[in-house]
This record gives C-alpha cells, sequence and structure tokens, in this order.
C-alpha cells in the first residue's frame, strides 16, 4: 500500500537552497514544501466535487503560501505582509490548521481513499530533492513537520536581540522569552504526537522509504531541541533572577545537557550529509557542549561550597571541564555558521553571555586559590559525574483534530462510491 518515488537531487534543481540564512538563534532545517497534486483525477469517482474542491483549495493555498515563506524563513525582521497579501508564520501555520481535519478524512476509520492520492513533497535534509507517496498519513506526518518548523521558525524570531529603545545592547525581552517557551513546547507536542500518532500508521515498508527529514530519529531529535532550548530560555530568566538559587540554576543546566544529549543521540547513524542536514547535526553538537559548560559551571560552584579539599579539587574539575567544553562550543559553532547555507549568531545575550563572561574568569580564580589554599596543587584530572534529575519540561499534548463535518455521507456517497464499494474496488 502506498507508491512511492523518490527523484534524486541532480534532477533538475527544484530545491532552493540559500546562500545565507542570516542570524540564528533557533536552528530550522529548511521547510519542505508540497508540490502541487490533482484531487480531482484521484477523488472524483468516490467524493462530491465540493468536497473534491475543498481539500484542493485548502491545499493550494498552503502550497502557494510555503512557496512565499521558504525562501524568506530565515530573515531576522519580523514577518510582515507581501504585497501579494502575506503570508506569514501564523498565517502558514493557520492554513495547515485549516487543512488537516478535511485532510484526515481521507483515512478515517482506515478508509482505502488513503491510497488514492499521490502526495509530493521536496525535501531539505534528505539527497533525494523530492519524495511522492501515495498515502494520506504521509501527508499528515509532512504537514505536522511543517508545523513544528513555522513554530520553531516564530521562536527563533522571538529570540533574536533586539537593540533597545535607548540605543543599549541589543537583549532579547521577558516578554518574548517566556511565549518562546511556550512555542518550543507547542513544536515539541506537534512532533511528538507526529512520532506517536503518526508514524505506526504506515507500514514499515512506506517508514523506511521516507526522506530522512521524516525519519523517526529526526523527528524525536527535533523535538527533544525544542524541550532543550526551552530550558536554555528558563535557565537565562533564572540567571537574571535574584530569587533563582545556583541549585535551580544547576538543575536546569543538567536538564538541557539530558535534552541534547538525548538529540544527538537519535541523530547518529542517520545520513545527515548534504548542506541542511550537516548544519542540523553541527547545531545540536553546539547546543550539547553549551549545556554541558553550564552544568559543570554550577556544580562546580555547589560542589565549592564545601568545606574540605577533596569538595573543592572536585569543583576546580567541574570548572575546568565547563572552561573546556565553553572553548569546544566555539569552535562547533563556527564550524555550524561556516556550513552551507552559510548563518551567523546573534549578539551574545541570556545563558551564552553569562557564561562567556563569567567561566573563564571563574575558573581561574578557583584554580588559583585552590593552588594557594592546597600545596600539593592537587587537581582531579576528569571532571566530577554531573547529577542526574528528571526532565520537566514536556511536549505539549496535541492531538489531531476530529474529522471535519464536511465528511459527512452524502459528500462521501455523492461520487458514487461508499466505503463498503471501496473495499470491493481495492479486491
Amino acid at each position: 500500500m502506498g507508491c512511492l518515488v523518490s527523484t534524486p537531487k541532480d534532477s533538475g534543481g527544484i530545491r532552493r537552497i540559500p546562500g545565507n540564512i542570516g542570524e540564528i538563534s533557533v536552528y530550522v532545517p529548511g521547510l519542505r514544501i508540497p508540490k502541487p497534486v490533482d484531487f480531482s483525477q484521484s477523488l472524483e469517482n468516490h467524493l462530491s466535487r465540493n468536497l473534491v474542491e475543498r481539500l484542493s483549495a485548502l491545499r493550494t493555498r498552503i502550497v502557494v503560501m510555503a512557496g512565499q515563506e521558504a525562501p524568506t524563513i530565515t530573515r531576522t525582521r519580523r514577518k510582515s505582509a507581501t504585497q501579494h497579501g502575506g503570508s506569514t508564520l501564523a498565517d502558514l501555520l493557520q492554513a495547515l490548521e485549516d487543512y488537516l481535519p478535511v485532510l484526515l478524512g481521507l483515512v478515517k476509520d482506515g478508509s482505502l481513499l488513503q491510497h488514492k492520492v499521490s502526495f509530493v513533497w521536496i525535501n531539505q535534509e534528505d539527497d533525494a530533492e523530492e519524495t511522492a507517496i501515495s498515502n494520506a498519513w504521509y501527508e499528515v506526518l509532512s504537514v505536522l513537520h511543517l508545523m513544528a518548523m513555522l513554530a520553531l521558525s516564530q521562536a527563533n524570531l522571538l529570540l533574536l536581540p533586539r537593540t533597545s529603545a535607548d540605543g543599549h545592547q541589543a537583549k532579547v525581552s521577558e516578554e518574548n522569552r517566556r511565549a518562546s517557551v511556550d512555542i518550543f513546547l507547542k513544536a515539541a507536542g506537534y512532533l511528538d504526537c507526529a512520532v506517536r500518532h503518526v508514524l505506526p500508521q504506515l507500514l514499515i515498508e512506506i517508514r523506511r522509504e521516507l526522506p530522512v527529514d521524516l525519519a523517526e530519529g529526526v523527528l524525536r531529535a527535533l523535538c527533544l531541541q525544542a524541550l532543550g532550548q526551552g530550558a536554555d530560555v528558563q535557565l537565562g530568566m533564572a540567571i537574571d533572577s535574584t530569587k533563582a538559587t545556583l541549585a535551580v540554576k544547576r538543575r536546569l543546566a543538567c536538564e538541557m545537557v539530558k535534552y541534547w544529549q538525548q538529540a544527538q543521540d537519535n541523530l547518529m547513524n542517520l545520513p545527515l550529509t548534504n548542506g541542511w542536514a550537516e548544519k542540523h547535526r553541527l547545531y545540536v553538537k553546539w547546543k550539547y557542549n553549551e549545556a554541558k559548560a553550564a552544568a559543570y559551571y554550577y556544580h562546580g560552584l555547589i560542589l565549592d561550597e564545601g568545606n574540605t579539599e577533596k569538595s573543592h579539587g572536585m569543583a576546580v574539575a567541574a570548572l575546568q571541564a565547563a572552561d573546556e567544553y565553553l572553548k569546544e562550543s566555539k569552535k562547533v559553532s563556527e564550524a555550524f555558521n561556516a556550513t552551507p547555507p552559510l548563518s551567523r549568531n546573534p549578539p551574545l545575550w541570556g545563558t551564552m553571555k553569562f557564561l562567556c563572561e563569567k567561566v573563564p574568569k571563574d575558573t581561574w580564580n578557583k584554580v588559583r586559590i585552590n593552588r594557594d589554599l592546597y600545596t600539593n596543587e592537587r587537581v582531579m584530572e576528569t571532571a566530577p559525574t554531573l547529577p542526574d534529575f528528571a526532565l520537566a519540561l514536556k511536549p505539549d499534548d496535541y492531538q489531531l483534530p476530529p474529522v471535519d463535518n464536511c465528511w459527512n455521507e452524502t459528500n462521501v456517497n455523492g461520487g458514487h462510491l461508499g466505503p463498503g464499494q471501496l473495499q470491493s474496488d481495492a479486491r
């Protein structure tokens, strides 16, 4: 069930990869773009004309809007209406939400209509430029993936520092930070739903042929990325708060480590080799190193509160580890930005601004003090183990919407073929 066609990357240049995607706070590995499909040719004998036309209109709207949005997805300016009426991120997300309940009618109760239409999408991370599969669950999966990418794009725009009205240092407002956390959880919810409720609907043979953009490991990694970046924003707010204790900051940092480590594990052994995909792998590695720098820094400060030579030695080892991971994160960041499509870091803010200012200085001071206190100059060769905390942030509990009311018996039977006849036709 489900005919599949993948188009090689050298088959005509349909995939548009920008040369430079500007400032990046949140990495989005491009937008998969739907290509037009002819619903009438596949469904005119099974559904009423009105229902076929509605499916066509809703999907065509997405094709047009996504085509407009994709080339400018990472512009640092906030999206505004275009001369053609505009296709903002929010508008495109709404178009997808309008389409989904109608699309789900094709898979309702295991209907064989789900195999009647060949859906075609342009990939970003896969070597094949496009993938066509005659299965409506593939379309649902692609829609959820695009919804998540749009949400991550919204978070990126919110987390790009803006110069304040008085012309002082660029920063991200607390309002934007809080809003971004909600958006990260929403994006994670779309991806979690895709993994738990949509992928299982596809036969193993079809799942093996999905583009790497929709591979289970990539979907899980993107979900964990969203949660990790949500925790990063929370840590930044805790750093700015006079009420947040070192223990709270350490816990948030250690949770970040687990999110990014799991994201990295999910990308392991996947064929991420082209520009977008290699950039994706480097981004996760970069953020994983950043998270470890933060975790070891706060762990070191807490260990240093102990009164023994051992605890002080462990504190120094932890701070030295933080310093090394911070240096490594900067190297990986440079590699990430140099990998096509080119990108650049926004002005430092939040967690990274704090770490870059504090880690080298505090590490040097603690090493010096430790050597003054203890004549044997003993410093641990390996960093102490980080504490293990349960992960607090969870994806939103997103559930697929109910099938639209337009899928009533009149519309289904209006095309002269009811559900029972569909079964006979399949045989």
